[in-house]
């Protein structure tokens, strides 16, 4: 299973990503729009987890690129503020699976990974 984490937080992303690889999971990390979009054009993950709120970017041009490029691959969307809170977000991109906060612990957002990578 192949995940593309985008989490501007590196140290976060960081967490996610060895429990993902301690589960078996094949993960890349990247910080920021252009790198995700860059990874996107190469690549085809299975799921991608974004960070809503990317300060160099937008996790909703991100999203739709993916659609675009990997019509398959579903998106968890990961934040630490209330935008989107009412799950409107599952409305603006149409490859939403999942809506979550960014303290979810990391094997509970590994479990989400594996089901959603499965589900579709």
């Amino acid at each position: 299973m192949n995940v593309l984490i985008v989490e501007s937080q590196a140290h976060l992303g960081a967490i996610w990503k060895q429990h993902m690889e301690r589960n078996g999971m094949i993960v890349t990390l990247v910080t920021g729009h252009d790198e995700a979009i860059s990874h996107l054009t190469d690549h085809s993950p299975d799921i991608i987890i974004l960070d809503l709120v990317l300060p160099d970017g937008s996790a909703l041009a991100i999203s739709d690129f993916a659609s675009f490029r990997h019509p398959d691959a579903r998106v968890i969307f990961v934040t630490n503020t209330s935008f989107f809170s009412d799950g409107s977000i599952f409305a603006h991109a149409n490859n939403a699976c999942a809506y979550v906060q960014s303290a979810t612990p990391p094997e509970d957002l590994t479990a989400m990974v594996a089901h959603y990578a499965v589900a579709h």
